[in-house]
């Protein structure tokens, strides 16, 4: 008997994926973009292809940069849902604060993503986060310092360090960008 390859993931599982997340129903989302259930139904299982307005509109409902619906990149059909090329990572979020991201899971269909920052030197998190999520980071390269619950930490290379459910910031005031690879879940990008 031959195992299957995984399907490919496709924008309508990432969409998918990120409401139940959420924990909302396909009803509170077709709600918010003035849409019939039906419809946003058949986004999510790739058989109706949203306008650029409604992309716009489904990352605003679902809190996630629009550059996480856009960047679905080809990978060669063996690779797909296996392998993220490092020229292929989907970037999150604008980098405003000093912190570009990238997505090095395939897809954000498991119980879980993997993302890779950088943290620009002499950046800060502008606001406290506090996700309801359970995030581990490890350190590859540079400092970083942690504000989690209350409590300042300074971490760095082969450092790791957890938060779990509780408000965070982090900041780099060193004259080099900090790297470091955090496991997030459930996923929130």
């Amino acid at each position: 008997m031959n195992a299957q390859a995984p399907q490919a993931a496709s924008l309508g599982a990432d969409i998918r994926a990120l409401r139940k997340a959420r924990g909302m129903t396909l009803a509170d989302i077709a709600a918010q973009l003035d849409r019939s259930v039906g419809w946003f139904s058949q986004v999510e299982r790739d058989m109706s292809e949203p306008s650029i307005s409604d992309l716009r509109k489904i990352a605003g409902c679902l809190g996630v940069p629009m550059s996480m619906l856009f960047a679905h990149q080809s990978a060669p059909a063996e690779e797909q849902g296996y392998v993220v090329r490092a020229g292929s990572r989907r970037p999150m979020g604008s980098g405003e604060e000093g912190l570009i991201e990238e997505l090095l899971s395939p897809d954000l269909t498991d119980d879980f993503e993997m993302v890779h920052s950088t943290f620009a030197p002499h950046s800060q998190m502008q606001e406290p986060a506090n996700r309801p999520t359970q995030e581990v980071g490890y350190m590859v390269s540079g400092r970083l310092n942690l504000l989690i619950g209350g409590r300042e930490f300074s971490v760095g290379p082969g450092d790791s360090f957890r938060i779990k459910h509780e408000p965070y910031q982090w900041s780099n005031p060193h004259d080099e960008p900090a790297v470091a690879v955090w496991v997030i879940a459930p996923p929130v990008y």
